[in-house]
């Protein structure tokens, strides 16, 4: 019997463990959604960056790999416009060549801001590629 109520104790206090709320935090999280925008932002580089115009079976760049993001802190300018969030980030790719050998690195920054629900992306200057600090 004994040994019963302590699986049961122990059984219940992992499900406890299992058993979160992400609706609520989610909502009050500002940088709710910022991870789609990455994804995005790949396809964005693929489309349109020089780096990536030479297409080798319909890729122009590989090896996607974003090196530093951040948050940066809001100015007055940015709260009077309603922006809720601001996160850069740097994004390392390198083209391909036509005979499918791997190119140049090439580098890609970007300022994502978020107002409302929604998130939008501007380039931005070059950053520190690991620690995201402006040069």
């Amino acid at each position: 019997m004994l040994r019963a109520v302590a699986a049961t104790a122990a059984l219940l206090a992992l499900s406890a463990c299992g058993s979160r709320e992400t609706g609520s935090a989610s909502s009050s999280d500002p940088n709710a959604g910022f991870d789609a925008q990455i994804p995005a932002w790949r396809t964005d580089i693929e489309a349109t960056h020089a780096a990536c115009a030479t297409k080798n079976n319909g890729k122009g760049c590989e090896g996607f790999e974003v090196t530093c993001k951040g948050a940066m802190p809001l100015t007055a300018d940015d709260t009077a416009k309603g922006v809720t969030a601001k996160v850069v980030a740097a994004m390392r790719f390198a083209s391909t060549s036509a005979d499918g050998s791997t190119g140049k690195s090439a580098m890609a920054y970007a300022e994502f801001t978020k107002a409302g629900s929604q998130w939008s992306r501007a380039e931005t200057k070059p950053l520190n590629p690991t620690t995201c600090a402006a040069l």
